[in-house]
C-alpha cells in the first residue's frame, strides 16, 4: 500500500481530476484525502470552496473587529 493508505479509502487526484484509490494511488501533493466514500472523493473540490469561503468569511469577521 503507497503511503500507508487502507482499501477502504478514497482519494481525489487534483491534477487529474479523478478519484484514487488504494491500488491507484498518485503522489500525495496531486491528491485530497482520505475520503470514506467515492461520493466524499468526487465532492472533494466543492467541499475545499465551501471551506475557503468559509474562511474568507471568518477573516472578513476577524478584520472588522481589528477596524474597531
Amino acid at each position: 500500500m503507497a503511503d500507508g493508505g487502507k482499501p477502504d479509502q478514497y482519494w481525489f487526484n487534483v491534477r487529474l481530476h479523478r478519484v484514487e484509490t488504494v491500488e491507484d494511488m498518485s503522489p500525495a501533493k496531486d491528491r485530497l484525502g482520505p475520503y470514506a466514500t467515492r461520493e466524499e472523493a468526487e465532492r472533494a473540490l466543492e467541499k475545499v470552496q465551501e471551506r475557503n469561503e468559509q474562511w474568507d468569511a471568518a477573516d472578513d469577521d476577524w478584520d472588522a473587529v481589528d477596524e474597531d
